[in-house]
C-alpha cells in the first residue's frame, strides 16, 4: 500500500516491528514544510471529525515541528501568541460577531 505522507519518526520501526518493509525518504526542507502543512490540515481534520483531545495533541506536534523547520523556538513562538492576546483578546468570552455596518 503505497501512502506518501509525513509519518512520527518512530513509524518505520513499528512497522518493522511488525514483520512489514517499508520505504521512507528523508525530506528536503522545502518539500519537508510542503508535507508539514499538509500534515497540519489532516489532523485538524481528524480533530474536527472526532472531537477527540488525542487530536488536538497531534496537531501541536506538527505545530511544533513547523516551528523547528522556520528555526522558531516554542518560547518565541509563546511571545508571539501573547502579544496577540494582548492586542486583540483571546476567545475565552465566546463572542460572536453578526454584523457590522458603517456609522454614516
Amino acid at each position: 500500500m503505497k501512502y506518501n505522507k509525513l509519518v512520527r519518526d518512530k513509524i518505520p520501526e513499528i512497522i518493522e516491528s511488525d514483520g512489514k518493509a517499508c520505504i521512507v525518504e528523508i525530506l528536503n526542507d522545502q518539500d519537508y514544510l510542503t508535507y508539514l502543512n499538509n500534515k497540519l490540515i489532516e489532523e485538524l481534520d481528524e480533530y474536527l471529525e472526532s472531537g477527540d483531545i488525542e487530536e488536538l495533541a497531534d496537531l501541536e506536534e506538527v505545530i511544533r515541528a513547523v516551528l523547528d523547520a522556520k528555526e522558531v523556538d516554542y518560547t518565541t513562538f509563546e511571545k508571539i501568541r501573547l502579544n496577540k492576546v494582548e492586542k486583540r483578546g483571546s476567545f475565552k468570552k465566546k463572542i460572536l460577531l453578526k454584523e457590522v455596518s458603517s456609522n454614516e
